[in-house]
């Protein structure tokens, strides 16, 4: 049987509780800017909403 040899990683510098913080609010702080992105509804798709307001009197109505 061949012997295997463990070796230790080299020691990471000790990390401070404020670089977690930091580290962990970036994560979070992308996973929304991905989700808005992939819920994001491009301006160039019609909605159900624009389809009603074009529908009644032939045009858009305008915002009063």
């Amino acid at each position: 049987m061949a012997m295997i040899r463990r070796t230790r990683k080299a020691a990471e510098p000790p990390v401070s509780g404020a670089a977690i913080q930091a580290a962990e609010h970036e994560a979070a702080r992308r996973r929304i800017l991905d989700q808005a992105e992939a819920e994001r509804t491009p301006v160039d798709v019609p909605t159900p909403t624009d389809a009603v307001q074009v529908g009644r009197r032939g045009g858009r109505r305008s915002a009063r």
